[in-house]
């Protein structure tokens, strides 16, 4: 009997359930493949692209140096290649870890070869699906809050004894501080790509097929050690300060403290655990505030589980909802900067073309807040939050997007909708600093967008808003406008969509 691992793009952990199934990794046969056809499904960003077949064939020599057997190749099914695959080196059982995402698990299900196809259990996160099922199965409300205080006992993080260090298991009041004078922020880590990459990079220029975005500068890691040098540069140069701003959105700051640990985690150059233990050790060793420790372990340890947890715990159409009934298209602008005249998203945007990044402040108060109040159809929003994102697969845009940032699951994830005007954004950035758009006004001719979709978002929807108690004090701000005032405001709204 011939045992084969096939190793998915977004599984490059070398500890992953597939090969630590196996007594003699010596032996192994390997496979990895880049799918042509995999690829043209959604219009990706080229940074993505670059990233994820990089970082496949670094982890394909790094397997080769420890003895496996590498098969890699590029094909424009996957199919085709397993088989001949299986062939060459007489296997008799194609092992592969379980899929991150359902789409592509229907894929591995779909496949017709010529031997058994076993699939392993997922050992890149925390909780497996049956843990977080079991947990879920007894709550009328899945709280984050309340999933991220049982993950801090289970694996006792940041405890002391059976209360948390600190005593208090959120610092959140303390870390949204808008940005005020100049920021002495950190310097990303960022990488010249190897002759590897630049190879990538070609292949990547040479494609036939739409993308988008900006494929050079490239500086994303593409390996473990680098992945371990960017955790490392965050705990020394970001973490002593990261949460006191971490809500706050400043032009020409990209990264601010943020952590650029995503697209690592999510296609297993790094580990979640090893993340938060580096972190949890930082702040024992090194006297950090317990504020900005904690805010970065809730992000991970809390969130990151969380959103993936309730992704294989909802039905399989969860991305069909639309609770608010938004069938707006995707403006153009999403997909060139340059079409847009509000400075808050000509700036984000602007920032995710050329790299493929934008924080969560960013991607939650700008651009879904966007797509909420414009009434943009959620399916369209969140296939292109896939699209455009490095670290974006399923499993992480389908909850995160269309529960966090749309409401379009009427409330299965957050405890209301993250809709703000223009104030807000004042307030935490300094986007609205010459833009042509006044934030003051709310109708008019140069009223901000983000104001007259505000309130017409508000209206739209007061019925169902008014369920939401959290949503009372604004309801009854809503309730002080003049009649006249807000239909000019509607009116405003409709217009809008009429000439983008």
């Amino acid at each position: 009997m011939t045992v084969g691992v096939w190793i998915l793009g977004d599984q490059l952990w070398q500890n992953q359930a597939a090969l630590n199934r196996t007594d003699d990794n010596s032996s192994l046969p390997v496979i990895l493949i880049e799918s042509w056809q995999h690829v043209q499904q959604r219009r990706y960003h080229q940074q993505k692209l670059v990233l994820i077949w990089s970082a496949m064939r670094h982890f394909a020599e790094e397997l080769r140096g420890g003895g496996c057997q590498v098969t890699y190749t590029t094909s424009g099914d996957f199919e085709a290649p397993l088989k001949a695959w299986i062939q060459a080196h007489n296997i008799t059982e194609v092992r592969v870890m379980a899929p991150n995402d359902r789409p592509f698990l229907q894929i591995v299900q779909n496949l017709q070869l010529p031997c058994k196809t076993t699939l392993i259990p997922n050992n890149q996160f925390l909780w497996t699906e049956t843990e977080f099922k079991d947990w879920a199965s007894s709550r009328k409300r899945l709280l984050m809050e309340d999933f991220y205080r049982a993950s801090r006992q289970r694996f006792h993080i940041l405890m002391d004894g059976n209360k948390p260090v600190g005593g208090q298991w959120n610092f959140d009041k303390e870390n949204r501080q808008p940005p005020k004078g100049k920021l002495d922020t950190p310097k990303p880590l960022r990488f010249e790509p190897d002759a590897i990459t630049q190879e990538v990079i070609a292949q990547v220029k040479s494609l036939s097929f739409p993308t988008y975005g900006n494929i050079e500068p490239f500086r994303w890691a593409v390996t473990r050690e680098q992945a371990l040098q960017v955790l490392d540069n965050f705990i020394e140069q970001c973490l002593p300060a990261f949460c006191p701003y971490q809500d706050a959105m400043v032009t020409g700051e990209e990264t601010m403290w943020h952590s650029l640990l995503s697209p690592y985690l999510n296609i297993g150059l790094l580990h979640p655990l090893e993340v938060i233990q580096a972190a949890e050790t930082a702040y024992l060793e090194k006297n950090l505030n317990l504020n900005s420790v904690e805010g970065f372990i809730r992000q991970i340890l809390g969130w990151r589980e969380y959103i993936r947890g309730m992704y294989f715990y909802v039905d399989a159409d969860y991305f069909e909802k639309n609770w608010f009934n938004h069938t707006q298209p995707l403006p153009e602008f999403f997909w060139d900067a340059s079409k847009t005249d509000m400075n808050c998203l000509r700036q984000v945007l602007t920032q995710v073309e050329g790299s493929g990044y934008a924080h969560h402040i960013q991607r939650l108060m700008i651009l879904s807040n966007f797509g909420l109040i414009a009434g943009i159809s959620p399916t369209e929003v969140e296939k292109w939050f896939h699209s455009a994102f490095v670290d974006a697969y399923d499993w992480v845009m389908q909850t995160n997007v269309l529960g966090m940032g749309l409401f379009a699951d009427g409330g299965v994830l957050a405890s209301k909708p993250y809709a703000a005007s223009a104030n807000y954004i004042n307030k935490m950035s300094d986007y609205c600093r010459g833009c042509k758009f006044d934030r003051t006004v709310r109708s008019g001719e140069n009223a901000c967008p983000f104001n007259f979709f505000y309130w017409d978002f508000l209206a739209r929807h007061r019925d169902k808003l008014q369920s939401i108690g959290r949503m009372s004090f604004i309801l009854a701000n809503l309730d002080k406008m003049s009649p006249a005032e807000l239909a000019t405001i509607r009116q405003k709204a409709a217009e809008w969509h009429l000439v983008s």
